[in-house]
């Protein structure tokens, strides 16, 4: 749902917004402006008619205008004494409405129908930007078809998406959107995900291959079997998470509202003692009048949106390029980020491991020595798992498995004591030169063990993933360091690290030991965690700001961290930095326009340099440019780059980049 604005974070505000799904109209059929823009017609033809010299009817056309704009935010107001509590009843609305009445009763009818209308037209701006920032969001479950076509006993039917449940399968054809997340079991094409996660380039799939849903196929027809269901699969969940962001309020959020929650009070009171000064000298009129003006001009309805619009705007248009971030105080920690940690399994590794090579001891093969692996890594869930296992050319039963985190497994096979685990856990006895030469290849090292004597050591090797160079120097760029925090030994984290170009790696690391030294880094600079694995999660939970690879990977690693990239390309990574550095530059500048609108105005206003009309118009004309502003954070210039041409713009984060074009 779209989130209500609050009004002056006093309450929320009691302004209409559209259903869920409805589609924002253009503003020329837009009804929520109805009442404002005629209010204003009708202010502007009662200033024609008064300078026509027809004032009587001149004074009812400004009656009808004022009645038509404060239509909108009236009767809220007064809802809201008899319904909220405490200063839940003080929001910018009441300032509005003492100002119109005492406006009135003072016989400045036009300016009480300028102010109607202007704060009308204002108001309806500002829940028309908080839905257009919405609307992007929730036009990401319009990538998921209306219907699918699956495959039953009784032959090929077509449903509605939302009723594919889990295990049907679904025929997708060519150019067809699949409804759902799946594997696919049948056909081979290409799939584009570029709505979903930000990766331009068409990924190649065939039987095995998991597809998300939204994506759209190729080619080639594909048999896809659904492994989640049609109302809840990556999609959804994306939507979900960003439609929860709002909650959490960022610093700034924050910021704000501790500026405006007592500033509403303390109007009304300098309101009140201005205009009992005025009696107090003899020129009630005089100061009742400026009082009235005060009013207006300190009221915080900048102040009050100067951060919500630009969240909403950002945090949607980031989840357009992959980029889901769960809370406001997320996006703005995300803008302060000057460290990037790296898991490597999964992260800056392709996750695809494979056997390389396997020493073996004497009186061992290696069949042998796959064969007693992967009895044990049979149930694992870890990529070198399924290496082995792969590897393996047959395997034999284990029983009695137990899993050792951060070290290995044990078990039984054959009536043998068999450990399987890392050289910190399992010394590889007369191996350990062939397992030190290994890792100094850039190989993992599972060194297998039966009956407390070492039968071999197996190599396995994960592949840098293509575009992690290149993240890696961007980041550089922008004056972010980066580590590597890894399970495995010093000598094969530190040959990944080299490759990649990461700054500072430490290695044989646990779980534990990557949570403490990210709280450590995070006391010191804001650091971002990045990971996979469910032995992520502390880390990522302890961070900064914890970026987890994939909302559709570990459950663990999502809900521990901030902030979920849909897609594997580690490019986003920079990306997200400099959308969020820029969201939080917007944000500023907004809460800096604001108060300096109140510091100015005020004086002017109490001193009667300017009477309401001319500070009412000044008011929202800085309430529109905080909304525009706000809007701007909605267009991320996110850039295709290559390492061979960066170059850095002068007191930017964005890159330019010859003849290359934003996406």
């Amino acid at each position: 749902m779209t989130p209500e604005p609050a009004d002056a974070c006093c309450g929320p505000a009691e302004s209409s917004h559209r259903e869920e799904h409805e589609e924002l109209p253009p503003w020329w059929r837009d009804r929520a402006l109805t009442l404002p823009v005629a209010s204003g017609l009708l202010w502007v033809t009662g200033l024609v008619l008064e300078r026509m010299g027809l004032e009587v009817v001149g004074l009812v056309v400004f009656a009808l205008g004022l009645a038509a704009g404060a239509w909108t935010f009236v009767p809220s107001t007064i809802k809201r004494l008899f319904t909220a509590s405490g200063r839940g009843k003080l929001g910018v609305g009441l300032l509005m409405t003492i100002a119109a009445i005492g406006a009135v009763l003072l016989g400045h009818v036009g300016e009480a129908a300028a102010l109607a209308f202007l704060f009308s037209i204002a108001e309806t701006l500002e829940d028309r930007a908080m839905d257009r920032a919405q609307q992007g969001l929730r036009a990401l479950l319009s990538l998921i078809p209306e219907t699918a076509r699956v495959s039953r006993l009784t032959g090929e039917q077509t449903i509605p998406a939302a009723e594919v449940r889990e295990f049907d399968v679904l025929i997708v054809g060519a150019g067809e959107r699949v409804a759902t997340d799946g594997v696919v079991t049948d056909g081979r094409s290409w799939v584009d995900t570029s709505a979903i996660t930000g990766e331009s380039i068409p990924v190649e799939i065939g039987p095995g291959d998991a597809v998300l849903a939204g994506s759209v196929n190729g080619s080639g027809t594909l048999h896809i079997e659904a492994t989640a269901d049609g109302r809840d699969n990556s999609l959804t969940k994306i939507v979900h998470l960003v439609e929860q962001a709002h909650a959490n309020k960022g610093e700034r959020a924050r910021m704000a509202d501790r500026i405006a929650r007592p500033l509403v009070p303390l109007v009304l009171i300098a309101a009140a003692l201005i205009a009992a000064f005025g009696f107090l000298i003899g020129d009630p009129g005089t100061w009742i009048e400026r009082a009235l003006v005060v009013l207006v001009a300190a009221s915080p309805c900048a102040l009050a949106i100067a951060v919500p619009v630009t969240v909403i705007s950002a945090i949607g248009s980031a989840s357009k390029f992959g980029v889901v971030i769960k809370s406001g105080a997320a996006f703005e920690q995300l803008g302060t980020i000057r460290r990037v940690a790296f898991d490597k399994t999964g992260t800056l590794t392709r996750n695809q491991p494979q056997v390389v090579t396997t020493h073996t001891a004497s009186g061992h093969t290696e069949a042998d020595v796959l064969g007693l692996a992967a009895a044990l890594e049979a149930a694992s869930s870890h990529p070198l798992a399924e290496a082995i296992t792969t590897a393996a050319p047959h395997r034999v039963e284990a029983v009695e498995v137990q899993e050792h985190p951060g070290h290995g497994l044990t078990g039984t096979v054959d009536g043998r004591r068999v450990r399987v685990g890392s050289p910190r856990w399992i010394d590889p006895q007369t191996l350990t030169q062939e397992a030190t030469e290994l890792a100094g290849q850039g190989m993992s090292i599972i060194v297998v063990e039966t009956d407390d004597r070492v039968a071999g050591v197996i190599g396995i090797r994960d592949e840098l993933r293509p575009e992690a160079t290149e993240a890696i120097t961007v980041l550089a760029v922008q004056g972010v360091s980066t580590v590597m925090l890894t399970g495995d030994n010093t000598r094969t984290a530190e040959a990944i690290a080299a490759q990649a170009g990461i700054d500072e790696v430490h290695a044989e690391q646990l779980p534990a030991d990557k949570a403490e030294h990210i709280r450590q880094s995070a006391e010191q600079t804001p650091t971002a965690m990045i990971g996979d694995g469910i032995n992520d999660a502390p880390a990522l939970a302890s961070a900064t700001v914890g970026i987890a690879m994939g909302v559709t990977g570990s459950a663990a690693a999502v809900e521990s961290a901030d902030v979920a990239f849909t897609g594997h390309d580690l490019r986003l990574i920079p990306d997200a930095l400099a959308h969020a550095r820029r969201g939080r530059a917007i944000m500023t500048g907004n809460i800096a326009l604001a108060l300096a609108i109140i510091v100015v105005l005020f004086p002017l206003a109490l001193f009667g340099v300017l009477g309401l009309a001319a500070v009412v118009l000044v008011h929202e004309i800085a309430e529109v440019i905080v909304i525009l502003n706000g809007v701007r954070a909605a267009r991320p210039k996110r850039r295709v780059y290559s390492s061979a041409s960066l170059t850095v713009h002068p007191n930017s984060d964005w890159f330019l980049l010859p003849k290359q074009k934003s996406l």
